[in-house]
């Protein structure tokens, strides 16, 4: 029996869905692909061929196992030498180029270049902490592209990729099938998954948290209870999708830090059928279920964690992914923004639209600000002022989308982030002019 191959185009077609975080999803693209009652059969349907990719270790706990079979038409394994690529912009651990800054940090949005690149070679890496090698850490990277990857495919062997548009739609064609992302979507491929990027709308930008630790997972819910947050039937897995296309393909792989190539005859998204509970997932950040007080205080940003990457300390993470999507605020005798605070855990903040609410001006779509370890920060003069004297009614924050990456570990920035023009020199200020506090009928003066 000859197996049926889609024309190339397919990776146009509108992307199909399995529903489910940490399910485990069975697809085919060919019915029958699939073997059934066991992972390698001595002749696999079609004769296709098994492999097993592997996200954690073979003997982690079962409930933390990630690992999926691919049925494909090549086995990966049938190419020749790496050789380095260009590094480009592109960083990681030890990050040394420039030291951890305790300063408060925050850059405009960076422009898209005139001159042609790719998802690939427009990724420019603003800040990161820990190492690939010692599976701790992670970088947050900018991509700035203004064309698709053409015979070109790319892969991650440091860490999983989480990815955030902010301008422009991404159209994802995995080995396992594929992802769109529009800004207001998050995606995740994982460690070692091959992809390819596709410009919907022209030039695009976004935000990608490379993740060198524990694999994200939905954070624990405790006294919240069974539901809310990010719920797992809206994380959405791609269905079985594949190109046959005998054309040569390049092939790069991050790992260690560098960049490497090879090339394939062939395109090596080529899987015909998988199951697993390891794959590529994308997630509606509008479909997030926002836990808030309903009677006094700011609480903590944790409820509003979508992800998380556990360290070994418990309750310490490696990384939080968080957002502050829009939401009720009806606290009563309450300062509604985030609080001045200093923190232990290290804070890199991106905003996808309209307006932060403890930022009045300065922090725009595109843009990001850092705040390491006890780095003192909160509401700027204006936002302090206005929530200060608003009447406590209920209103709802509407029209925005802000994240921030939470880390244990200071970010250092590179030195290309220090150097570019859209660093604001200017940032401190926005703390400048609060007045003095003290009661007003008798002296403030300490002794």
């Amino acid at each position: 029996m000859t197996l049926h191959t889609p024309a190339p185009k397919a990776a146009a077609l509108a992307a199909d869905y399995l529903p489910g975080f940490g399910a485990h999803h069975v697809t085919e693209a060919i019915p029958g692909a699939l073997p059934e009652g066991q992972n390698s059969p001595q002749r696999p349907p079609f004769g296709l061929y098994a492999e097993q990719l592997s996200g954690t270790a073979f003997t982690a706990p079962r409930h933390e196992n990630r690992r999926s079979w691919l049925y494909r038409l090549r086995p990966s394994a049938g190419h020749p030498a790496f050789r380095p690529f260009p590094q480009g912009l592109l960083r990681s651990g030890p990050f040394d180029e420039a030291p951890a800054d305790p300063n408060r940090l925050r850059w405009d949005p960076i422009p898209i270049p005139e001159q042609g690149q790719d998802f690939l070679e427009g990724l420019a890496t603003l800040a990161g902490n820990g190492d690939p090698a010692q599976g701790a850490g992670c970088a947050v990277h900018l991509y700035l592209a203004n064309r698709s990857m053409t015979d070109r495919v790319f892969y991650d062997a440091d860490g999983e990729l989480l990815i955030v548009p902010q301008q422009g739609r991404l159209r994802l064609f995995t080995e396992f099938g594929v992802l769109e992302l529009s800004p207001g979507d998050l995606g995740v491929v994982p460690r070692g998954v091959k992809f390819r990027v596709d410009l919907l709308d022209g030039p695009a930008r976004g935000y990608v948290c490379e993740n060198y630790g524990a694999l994200f997972r939905l954070p624990e819910l405790g006294p919240i209870g069974s539901n809310g947050l990010a719920n797992p039937r809206d994380f959405l897995a791609p269905a079985a999708a594949f190109e046959d296309v005998e054309r040569p393909t390049e092939v790069v792989q991050k790992f260690q830090g560098r960049l490497w190539s090879t090339r394939q005859d062939r395109s090596p998204l080529d899987v015909a059928a998988w199951h697993g509970t390891l794959y590529p997932y994308k997630y509606d950040l509008g479909r997030f279920n926002t836990i808030g007080t309903v009677s006094f205080d700011h609480p903590d940003p944790s409820i509003f964690t979508v992800l998380t990457s556990p360290s070994d300390t418990p309750g310490v993470a490696n990384a939080d992914f968080v957002i502050f999507p829009p939401r009720w605020m009806v606290a009563e005798h309450t300062f509604r923004p985030p609080w001045f605070h200093r923190n232990l855990m290290s804070e890199l903040m991106g905003l996808v639209t309209g307006a932060y609410d403890a930022k009045q001006g300065g922090f725009a779509p595109g843009g990001v600000s850092l705040h390491n370890c006890m780095s003192a920060h909160g509401p700027d003069v204006a936002s302090w002022k206005g929530a200060s004297e608003a009447e406590l009614k209920p209103h709802k924050i509407d029209n925005t989308l802000a994240f921030m990456v939470e880390t244990r570990w200071a970010f250092s920035p590179t030195r290309w982030a220090m150097e570019r023009p859209e660093l604001q020199t200017d940032y401190d200020a926005c703390w400048d002019g609060f007045p003095k506090g003290g009661a007003r009928d008798r002296a403030t003066d300490l002794p």
